[in-house]
């Protein structure tokens, strides 16, 4: 479970930690990837569209 410490009444600023814990740990994106099945050959597509998203930004940022 994520905590946050509100600091001198600052609810607005443990807010903003409090999302960036959660965004950090993972759970909305698990949520969205959970939210509907998925085929195992559409994931694997997904997952191969990304490792050369990932290669072409690689090398890209490689040159400099």
């Amino acid at each position: 479970m994520t905590k946050v410490v509100v600091q001198n009444g600052n609810i607005d600023g443990a807010l903003k930690k409090f999302k960036a814990k959660v965004a950090r740990s993972g759970v909305p994106s698990e949520l969205k990837k959970r939210k509907h099945y998925e085929k195992p050959g559409v994931k694997r597509r997904e997952a191969k569209k990304e490792m050369i998203r990932n290669s072409r930004k690689a090398s890209r940022n490689k040159g400099f």
